[in-house]
């Protein structure tokens, strides 16, 4: 017979694998994908002592998979438009057009607001990043900007268009589990994300100052090296403009990347001259391929293709089934219940909520899930006399989506390191704003701003509440 997780029992298991990640990846150096199946091996012998038996184990870990496959199918589906960017001259043409007008001092606050423009647009950071983003990483490469700097200030972006776009699949999520409307839930959001947003602008504007550029030469090499490898025209724009039109127009994010797929390899058939259908096959497969005298530009053309996700893929996979697997088992539940019981002020309430999107996020890798669970579970909490539901969303949002890329093995984590080239332990010290916005909605909550209901009415109910 099955024994349910207590509180405690949930306690000393996520201690346990919070200190067998801890070991695996800081002490061992293993890669992440090691460490989650120890994890998923740890949890199911124990649970296994519980009396469960590994078919319902495996049914668990069946569930959190197939939960959230579409993430599995947009990492794919990214790749390949990523290597058929590169040969259709898209993302060279807009790596060429940043080395002749940003300047190395301005490069990392440009990057921060072209990456909010394209990612409001599209409502996808993972799409942000693997298009622009690259190109952007091109351009800081031949600045010699510090990777991890460049790659903070495009996710910092990409995560805050992602965050305030309605076409978002997270911006819906967070209101609609929590029962608000989704207008009401992104003007809320601006409490914490224009202050965010704000330092975050200061703090890339400061660090910028101290780049120079003395030595032109390699700017000069990869310019030479793109204008000899493509036709550089505006016209390989048009792929990426059509993506971000029938991203405005609310498409489905899937048929919207298969239409860059198709309108790319056109680009490249038309602009680039590339009708060789092998070729072709070979790039959605493999990624494009580019041998020029630039170091700099093989480096970041040389990319993209279905297998060039498959770490991401199989990462993603290995969180979502030991995500599965904890949230069957009942841990995930028995935790929130616990803590959940204590709580009656604002400030503990959404602090607390902040906490949960959060640990999720590093339990299971999967931001969907530090969304669903905390707002199922926290939600009669903020039935308060100076808490909304839109402060409800507001926290999950802020914590359940924005965590998630500082997790070595979380879905947009994995991606991230995989089409930047940076690992999160690396761009995680600059993308501040990942920070700040679940510390700001933690800070106003004690301190009673953007809660949603004035002091007075407070007192007017307090009678009923208690």
């Amino acid at each position: 017979m099955n024994r349910r997780f207590s509180f405690r029992d949930s306690i000393f298991l996520v201690m346990l694998l919070l200190a067998f990640i801890f070991v695996g990846m800081v002490g061992i150096r293993s890669g992440p994908h090691m460490v989650l199946v120890m994890c998923i091996a740890l949890v199911a012998i124990i649970a296994f002592m519980k009396g469960y038996s590994w078919e319902t184990m495996e049914s668990f870990m069946t569930q959190g998979v197939t939960q959230c496959v579409k993430a599995v199918f947009i990492l794919g589906f990214i790749g390949v438009l990523i290597g058929v960017w590169m040969m259709s001259g898209t993302v060279p043409m807009l790596f060429y057009l940043g080395l002749k007008t940003i300047s190395p001092e301005w490069f990392l606050v440009t990057s921060l607001f072209v990456t909010i423009i394209v990612s409001s647009f599209t409502g996808s950071s993972l799409t942000t990043a693997g298009t622009v983003g690259v190109a952007l990483m091109g351009i800081a490469n031949g600045f010699g900007i510090d990777p991890g700097q460049a790659a903070g200030a495009v996710i910092c972006g990409a995560c805050f268009g992602d965050k305030l776009s309605p076409l978002s699949d997270t911006t819906n999520f967070a209101p609609g589990i929590v029962g608000v409307d989704l207008f009401t839930h992104i003007k809320n959001l601006l409490w914490t994300t224009i202050p965010a947003l704000t330092l975050t602008v200061l703090y890339f504007s400061v660090l910028g100052s101290s780049v120079s550029l003395e030595d032109f030469t390699l700017i000069h090499k990869a310019s030479v090296a793109l204008e000899r490898s493509f036709t550089l025209s505006y016209a390989s724009l048009l792929s990426p403009l059509m993506v971000l039109s029938l991203a405005f127009l609310r498409f489905p994010t899937l048929p919207i990347l298969g239409v860059g797929v198709v309108t790319g390899l056109l680009t490249a058939g038309f602009i680039q001259g590339q009708w060789n259908f092998s070729l072709w096959f070979e790039v959605l497969q493999n990624g494009y391929q580019l041998q020029s005298e630039s170091a700099v530009v093989n480096d970041i053309v040389s990319r993209g293709g279905l297998m060039s996700m498959m770490f991401s893929i199989s990462l993603v996979i290995l969180a979502l089934a030991f995500g599965g697997l904890l949230q069957g088992l009942g841990v995930i539940s028995s935790l929130m219940d616990g803590i959940k019981t204590h709580l009656k002020e604002p400030g503990s309430i959404v602090a607390s909520t902040a906490a949960a999107s959060c640990g999720i996020n590093f339990l299971t890798g999967e931001q969907y899930l530090s969304i669903l669970l905390p707002g199922q579970a926290f939600k009669p909490l903020f039935d308060h006399p100076r808490l909304t539901p839109q402060v409800l969303s507001r926290t999950l949002e802020d914590a359940g989506t924005l965590i998630n890329p500082l997790v070595p093995w979380g879905v947009c984590g994995a991606f991230f390191t995989n089409a930047l080239g940076v690992p999160v332990l690396d761009y995680a010290p600059y993308a501040v704003f990942l920070y700040l916005s679940p510390a700001f909605s933690i800070l106003f909550a004690y301190m009673g701003i953007g809660l949603g209901k004035p002091a007075h009415k407070e007192e007017q109910t307090q009678e009923a509440y208690l």
